[in-house]
């Protein structure tokens, strides 16, 4: 069996050497290349023997016979595992990193800082920023308003206390006038704020079956709004996705019909959570970069996610990703992961 690392200490080095020349060229590498670091210790003649082993190990590969090397899947994931172990574990601080916690910090809803982080991360990498709030099973009721809409059809505002906003149609058998939509908000606020949403809804319930005089006036109608919806939130995460046209300027040896399918894939939230959730797998505050997502899609056989789960202030926990080639500029991207990771953890109402 090959070795998950290369065999000696040299043998890392030039390995790295070789990752790193090959991103910013995007070429193969010669061994010419590579032995200009090392002009008063290792010979051109070296280098090649060293790079023929590497090749042997599975880290480098030869498109031509006359060509130089390319690093292999598996140098990429062993260059990775060397910037995580040494000074990449926690990235130096981006220069953007206050602006970014204040402007975060400035925007009133978590949707809108989702948002917001998968657009710095886009803007800050060139590659597909993603992130995500995963609502909890338990979230608690804020309060709600009720607004007529017209005809049988009403608005819920739903506000959770961990700052989501979610709206909903109640669409009804009959009309509901604006004065009783007051009485039922009123109600449910002063009844039910701070109670998680599953509990309010059940003992709701349980009070319109016991007490059916309690509300005379409207409890057909707060009935009715129950069955249709009322405190009933979807529970999917609120997830956006910025920049996937980027990935058309990539060479990622797909066909066209396999390009398609994959942006048709990124464009589905739940395969989006879906990807999310299997390389992101680690405690909040832990950068994680996969190279090579062909276990996901075939399409991404070439891609490598690079991301943190973080929870925010509010308690909801986050997820923050970037997306993009094998070949990219690690050390940057995940500073930019790292930095937007922060920022929307510790940014406050």
């Amino acid at each position: 069996m090959k070795s998950d690392t290369p065999r000696g200490i040299r043998h890392s080095e030039i390995l790295n050497d070789v990752v790193r020349t090959y991103i910013e060229t995007g070429e193969p590498v010669g061994s010419r290349t590579i032995s200009k670091s090392y002009a008063e210790s290792l010979s051109p003649a070296s280098i090649r023997n060293v790079m023929a082993d590497l090749a042997d190990e599975g880290y480098l590969a030869q498109p031509h016979t006359s060509a130089g090397r390319v690093p292999t899947l598996k140098a990429f994931r062993c260059y990775v595992a060397a910037l995580i172990a040494s000074r990449m574990a926690r990235p130096i601080a981006a220069p953007v990193s206050d602006r970014l916690r204040k402007e975060l910090s400035g925007l009133p809803t978590i949707e809108a800082r989702v948002e917001r982080s998968s657009q710095v991360l886009m803007e800050l990498t060139r590659n597909v920023g993603i992130a995500a709030a995963i609502p909890a099973l338990a979230q608690e009721l804020d309060q709600i308003e009720l607004l007529p809409l017209g005809g049988k059809r009403v608005l819920m505002v739903l506000v959770t206390r961990d700052h989501m906003v979610r709206n909903r149609v109640l669409a009804l058998e009959e009309p509901v006038t604006a004065e009783e939509l007051i009485s039922v908000r009123n109600y449910v606020n002063r009844n039910f704020s701070g109670w998680q949403l599953g509990a309010a809804r059940r003992e709701l319930m349980r009070r319109m079956e016991e007490e059916r005089a309690l509300y005379d006036a409207v409890e057909r109608k707060l009935r009715m709004l129950y069955q249709n919806g009322l405190l009933a939130v979807d529970t999917a995460p609120e997830i956006h996705m910025e920049g996937a046209s980027n990935l058309l300027g990539l060479d990622l040896h797909l066909t066209r019909e396999k390009m398609r399918d994959l942006l048709r894939t990124l464009e589905e939230k739940k395969r989006l959570i879906e990807l999310l959730d299997r390389f992101l797998e680690q405690p909040p505050g832990e950068l994680e970069v996969h190279v090579g997502l062909e276990q996901a899609h075939p399409a991404m056989r070439d891609l490598t996610l690079i991301g943190m789960t973080v929870r925010m202030a509010s308690g909801l926990p986050a997820k923050v990703a970037v997306l993009g080639p094998v070949r990219m500029q690690y050390e940057r991207v995940m500073a930019a992961v790292f930095e937007t990771s922060r920022a929307l953890q510790s940014a406050v109402f």
